[in-house]
């Protein structure tokens, strides 16, 4: 028998898909850490063991072992060179087992790293690996294909060129959602349905992260906005830790209760992800049969209509620069400015932080920069000490605020804190990789770098979200990021750079400057971009700190004559004040290039700032 087209086949009844790949090679002895795409090679009949499981249970649908099957992921395991031949085979095995019985779904997931406009990767390199992910499943001879577990819009956009470039054959497009029914990255239903149809997705629905009630709401909510083909793949309810394994407890009696919810809410296909074994998907089906489609969405109605959904939020003019805080005024009206960066406490005694700062706002500086690049032991958040100094010391901050051990929404919420409490000069930074302090084995979070931070802060000043949705008043962040002017490779720092400056930011703080020739061409270099650039100063405190910056800074250029110069110096006292010397000269010969000198305290020794600002302040 030869199957129908798979879209006539979905219009004229409810399908049923499988369910966890994962799951069942987990439960037949695969460890998690091992790729499980992999298995395609090195394991072909265990996967194939899996996919007539699901056959003999009743699903229509079977999806190729290669979620995970792009270069990016597989790279983590030495197996980029294999992403033709791991996804070719999928697609075989996948065939070679359900023959004319079931179709063949390209399974394509997430690429495992942020995209444009939140990291570093470009939308078109996005698509470049979707397609290569694509072509070797289209080679493999799948019917259709299944975009899953998409939180990005972006990133999902791109797999769907990706395959329209390749062939006609139709795709399921699905984003996860959490329990509030809206993307991970916080895009409503209402939104993301629409625009996954206009791009060119035959079925639009939701797969993973929650279980069948929750994904019951997001149905309902995209049922109300258009009659387009729906799909719900729930997980089979939350994990719990069972004596060290994650248990999925919803059972396939509970899982094929909500597939009957689902179709009466017009889902035309039904399965099951994470933790969804053969006799759910068993259940699910023998449901199926029992169920009669939703009215209203009968076959040849069902591919699109006028979406009754009001157009995305339109953005909402920002505040001017001027009037977003004293030090954007200042940089805005031309005015030179000089800043000292402070460092958070350990513990709770900020006393003494604080009244550096009132020390500092003595001196008429114009802003004091809470580091957030320290991580030994417990110290206090820049967030928290920039906005005690403000209240206490009464001098204006801008916060340094890093990418590093935070999450996009968790940076979205710190930041609407940090302009509640009256922050608004911001300076973003991607964050160091490095061993994490006095814990060994705490690990580092990067869900977006500095760019991505960038666009978060532009998006917020005009009024929306990470998921474009209005927020009501905009904030008004003043958006700084950093620069590293003797960077070894200019030409990347200098595209990084240009991004950032896409993005919003309006103006730069340069890492530690040593050497004036270097700074004088790379201001050459970026004079097209027309924002204010402050210039970083580091007075050395010691022959060993110039010659860790020499040698164990990455990203630091220190000239061998500087270098000398310290190391000439007889004591430690001698040392210091040659250092001060040094960075007061590199000063002085910046000052005519740039806005401002921004100078940092080296082992938290504010008095070394201090005393290189007596020459200008």
């Amino acid at each position: 028998m030869t199957l129908k087209p798979f879209l006539d086949a979905i219009d004229e009844r409810v399908l049923v898909c499988d369910g966890a790949m994962g799951t069942q090679l987990y439960a037949k002895g695969v460890f998690i850490n091992r790729c499980f795409e992999s298995l395609n090679l090195s394991d072909p009949d265990l996967v194939g063991s899996v996919h007539a499981e699901y056959v003999r249970a009743g699903a229509d649908i079977i999806e190729t072992n290669t979620f995970g099957a792009n270069r990016i992921k597989l790279r983590a395991f030495g197996l980029s060179d294999k992403v033709g031949a791991i996804n070719l085979e999928g697609a075989r095995i996948a065939r070679k087992v359900v023959g004319d019985k079931a179709y063949v779904a390209g399974a394509i997931g997430p690429l495992g790293i942020r995209i444009e406009p939140w990291g570093k990767t470009g939308v078109d390199e996005a698509e470049q690996y979707f397609t290569e992910q694509a072509t070797a499943l289209v080679a493999g001879g799948v019917d259709l294909f299944m975009l899953e577990t998409f939180r990005d819009l972006n990133e999902i956009g791109a797999a769907i060129a990706a395959v329209r470039r390749l062939c006609d054959l139709p795709i399921v497009a699905q984003m996860t959602t959490e329990e509030d029914g809206n993307s991970l990255d916080g895009t409503p239903p209402e939104q993301f349905a629409p625009l996954l149809l206009a791009r060119g997705a035959a079925v639009v629905g939701v797969n993973c992260s929650v279980g069948p009630a929750p994904m019951l709401e997001s149905i309902e909510r995209l049922a109300a906005v258009t009659e387009a083909r729906l799909s719900a793949l729930p997980n089979a309810g939350k994990p719990r830790d069972i004596e060290g394994r994650n248990i999925y407890l919803c059972s396939p009696e509970y899982m094929a209760s909500y597939a009957r919810r689902f179709i009466a809410q017009g889902v035309r296909l039904v399965g099951g992800c994470c933790g969804t074994t053969p006799e759910h998907i068993r259940q699910i089906s023998a449901a199926v049969r029992r169920a009669a489609p939703a009215a209203g969405r009968a076959a040849g109605q069902s591919d699109t209509r006028a979406i009754s959904v009001a157009a995305a939020p339109h953005a909402l003019t920002p505040v001017p620069r001027e009037k977003k805080s004293p030090l954007a005024a200042k940089l805005a009206n031309g005015d030179f400015v000089f800043g000292v960066e402070l460092v958070a406490p350990r513990g709770l005694a900020c006393a003494e932080a604080l009244n550096e700062a009132k020390l500092l706002a003595g001196r008429r500086v114009d802003v004091v920069t809470v580091l957030d690049s320290l991580r030994t032991g417990a110290r206090m958040s820049a967030l928290s000490l920039a906005v005690l100094v403000q209240q206490q010391a009464h001098v204006e901050t801008l916060l340094q605020y890093s990418c590093r051990d935070k999450n996009l929404l968790g940076i979205q919420s710190d930041l609407l804190g940090a302009h509640a409490m009256g922050l608004r000069n911001l300076l973003g930074i991607t964050g160091d990789v490095r061993t994490l302090g006095d814990i060994p084995d705490a690990t580092a979070v990067f869900d977006v770098d500095s760019v991505g931070l960038t666009n978060v802060l532009t998006r917020l000043n005009h009024g929306l979200d990470v998921g474009g949705q209005p927020i009501g008043e905009p904030t008004a962040f003043h958006v700084g990021v950093m620069v590293n002017p003797a960077a070894d490779d200019l030409d990347a720092e200098l595209r990084r750079f240009e991004f950032k400056v896409d993005a919003g930011a309006e103006f730069a703080v340069t890492r530690p400057v040593f050497d004036v020739g270097a700074m004088e061409r790379f201001m050459d270099r970026i004079a097209r971009f027309r924002i204010p650039i402050v210039a970083g100063l580091w007075p050395f405190e010691s022959v060993l700190n110039a010659e860790f910056m020499a040698n164990e800074v990455p990203g630091a250029t220190v000239p061998e004559p500087l270098l000398h110069r310290m190391q000439r110096t007889k004591d430690d006292g001698a040392a210091s004040q040659e250092g001060i010397e040094i960075a007061q000269e590199l000063g002085s010969a910046l000052r005519s290039m740039v806005q401002g000198l921004h100078v940092s305290a080296p082992s938290g020794r504010l008095s070394l700032a201090l005393r290189t600002l007596d020459r200008f302040i």
